[in-house]
């Protein structure tokens, strides 16, 4: 794809900001750095972790590896050592490659490894752990012209290690082939085009950020990375380099709102997210602010990139859409042993699942046939999601299986009160779970960030006036409990991990529950 809009657009600006490349450039300089890692050993089918803060360097060695006909192996920078200990050993790289804010912990990782792998370094070499070779004068010299490596569709492409909320990081393992359909299906879900300038703030160890690239490659678009998210960074980025779409999780969304720059961005009109619900109340904002002529709600994952598009979010905010162009999805019963056949009707919750059959989905987790049986059963990948079929066809989000409240025998789901509770004055944030409750099973308890600078004490007296005037829920969904936290734990993509709230790791501000180990009524407690 990269060699195709290099011959197409040779002097189009393929990558923005501080240092900017032409498609022709680019292609030159992966080609070259192919090489390099090509004399360090790299070849077909070797894993290469690319264990490297976001930017251009990441993203040119993620495509050098492609042209090797190599896996790349993007990990997260917010993994800790016993976690990169762990894809270390899982994949079994050849090659390990690292940045100054890498390479310490991946050269501890490393040495706890029988026969660690090599290491190379990016940047200034006096950056580099003792052991590792740096990158940058093995490139200089090399020929730039095009590698004669054959590459097969059904080969690897990437190996790609999901966070999730617990447990163990799963590889999860794409090949060049469903990574093409994957992004030629953003490409036409979203509406993007080769004059499209796209801000690259997404990590490439996650499909949104490495969907963003390559379909920036593939169109022959403007690529603007951003080495990690910050509100007035992404607004200056955006401003100086005529930003045009973004495709970002919800999270950081709410933190371009809170600037209060959003409506001076006026380059931008294509908005696009993902990896996690967004609430009305939000959507509503970034329409009024941003007045953008597309805004599409991408629910997928890892393992298929694409289940369902809502193509407009300014006319459904909440909707999740219908399935996409390479997709078939079913709504099923959330019983144990559920299969493709028990669809569940219109307005009833069930569990969503997407066929495998899709040329977007991998085809098992990466040495992990514990979690294939698990998740892919008759032809269908069990996504463990919740979601209601309107009568339209569109799917509506209602959270995780395991979020479920069961609360005096009543299932509750939690995406409706959340969304009710985002409405509120006082809250800035929140999330809704079931906490032990020996009368009921479970309670429904709401957890809020109270707006910034309020009391936390009168932010829970105000979010409960709220729940009760004037909410719009019924009393079986209304929190009987509401507790003030600083933050809500998110994972690095934005993932809520009610997991952490359910199991105690929190620290009230203020907590309306009374009784013995807990603060009296909207007491503060910090």
């Amino acid at each position: 794809m990269l060699a195709w809009s290099a011959e197409r657009h040779p002097h189009r600006r393929a990558v923005g900001g501080a240092r900017p490349m032409t498609f022709r450039q680019w292609d030159a300089y992966t080609n070259q750095l192919a090489r390099a890692l090509a004399d360090l050993g790299v070849r077909r089918a070797h894993r290469v972790v690319l264990h490297m803060g976001n930017g251009t360097e990441l993203a040119s060695c993620y495509l050098a590896v492609q042209k090797l006909g190599a896996v790349a192996v993007p990990l997260s920078t917010r993994f800790g050592l016993a976690e990169v200990e762990h894809c270390l050993r899982d994949c079994s790289p050849a090659l390990v490659v690292t940045d100054a804010t890498t390479s310490d912990l991946s050269a501890q990782a490393r040495a706890a490894l029988p026969g660690p792998p090599a290491s190379a370094h990016t940047g200034d070499p006096d950056d580099a752990a003792p052991g590792s070779v740096a990158l940058a004068p093995l490139v200089q010299g090399q020929p730039d012209g095009p590698l004669s490596v054959g590459i097969v569709d059904r080969q690897l492409s990437v190996l790609l290690y999901t966070s999730g909320t617990t447990g163990r990081p799963k590889g999860v393992p794409r090949t060049h082939a469903a990574e093409h359909a994957a992004t030629v299906a953003h490409v036409l879900q979203s509406g993007q085009r080769g004059d499209d300038v796209t801000l690259g703030v997404m990590p490439l160890f996650h499909t949104m950020g490495v969907r963003t690239l390559l379909a920036s490659v593939l169109t022959g678009g403007t690529w603007v990375p951003q080495r990690r998210f910050d509100a007035d960074e992404s607004s200056d980025l955006i401003t100086r380099e005529g930003v045009t779409a973004l495709y970002l999780v919800p999270t950081i969304y709410w933190s371009l709102l809170r600037t209060g720059r959003l409506p001076e961005l006026t380059s931008l009109r294509r908005l696009g997210y993902a990896g996690a619900p967004m609430t009305p109340d939000l959507a509503g904002r970034l329409v009024e602010a941003v007045r953008p002529r597309s805004f599409v709600n991408h629910y997928g994952s890892t393992e298929i990139f694409t289940f369902t598009v809502e193509p407009d979010v300014a006319a459904r905010p909440g909707s999740a859409g219908r399935a996409g162009l390479f997709s078939r999805v079913r709504v099923i019963a959330t019983d144990e042993g559920a299969g493709p056949t028990d669809v569940v009707a219109p307005g009833e919750p069930g569990q969503v699942i997407a066929s495998m059959d899709s040329p977007e989905a991998f085809a098992g987790y990466w040495r992990r046939p514990d979690a294939d049986r698990t998740a892919i059963r008759g032809g269908w990948y069990h996504t463990g999601d919740l979601a209601i079929r309107d009568e339209d066809g569109n799917l509506w989000y209602q959270g995780r299986v395991d979020d479920m409240i069961i609360s005096g025998g009543e299932n509750i789901y939690p995406a409706d009160i959340e969304a009710a509770l985002a409405a509120c004055p006082a809250v800035a944030d929140n999330v809704v779970v079931g906490l032990p409750d020996e009368r009921w099973g479970q309670t429904v308890t709401a957890f809020v960030v109270p707006r910034t600078g309020a009391d936390p004490a009168r932010a829970v007296r105000e979010v409960q006036h709220f729940i009760r005037d004037s909410s719009g829920l019924p009393s079986l969904k209304r929190p009987k409990r509401v507790i003030a936290v600083d933050r809500i734990p998110r994972s690095p993509v934005g993932k809520i991990l009610r997991r952490r709230l359910t199991g105690g790791g929190y620290d009230a501000l203020a907590d309306t529950a009374a009784g013995p180990g807990a603060p009296d009524r909207t007491e503060t407690t910090r």
